[in-house]
C-alpha cells in the first residue's frame, strides 16, 4: 500500500530526540492510529507501551530489540515487530522513512 485514503492527520508533529525523529499521527476511518515519519542519521533507543510494527518505506536501519545481542538490518519494504512494554535500539546511517503500526496487548 503506497498511501492511506480517508484519514485525519494530527497537525502537530511528534518530535523526539532533538528532532532526530519526527512523525505525524494519522487516524484511519476505523479509528486505527499510525505514525508516519522519518529518523535522521543517528543512534536512538525507543521504549514501547503497546506492540508496534515498524514498516520501512525508504532508507535502511539497524535494529536491536531488547534482550537481543545482534543487530538486524531492515530496508525499504521490510518490517520488524517490537513487543509491548519493551524497547529497541535503532541506528540509521541515512534518513529512514517509516510507518509505525500500533497493536494492542
Amino acid at each position: 500500500m503506497s498511501q492511506y485514503d480517508k484519514v485525519s492527520v494530527v497537525k502537530k508533529a511528534n518530535v523526539y530526540f532533538d528532532g532526530k525523529c519526527v512523525s505525524h499521527t494519522v487516524v484511519l476511518e476505523d479509528g486505527t492510529k499510525k505514525t508516519v515519519g522519518v529518523i535522521l542519521p543517528s543512534s536512538l533507543t525507543f521504549n514501547t507501551g503497546a506492540p508496534e510494527i515498524m514498516e520501512g518505506v525508504g532508507g535502511s536501519c539497524r535494529v536491536k530489540l531488547k534482550g537481543e545481542n545482534e543487530w538486524t538490518t531492515y530496508g525499504d519494504g521490510q518490517s520488524f515487530n517490537v513487543p509491548g512494554n519493551s524497547s529497541f535500539e535503532i541506528a540509521c546511517d541515512e534518513p529512514y522513512h517509516y510507518v509505525c503500526h500500533f497493536g494492542s496487548d
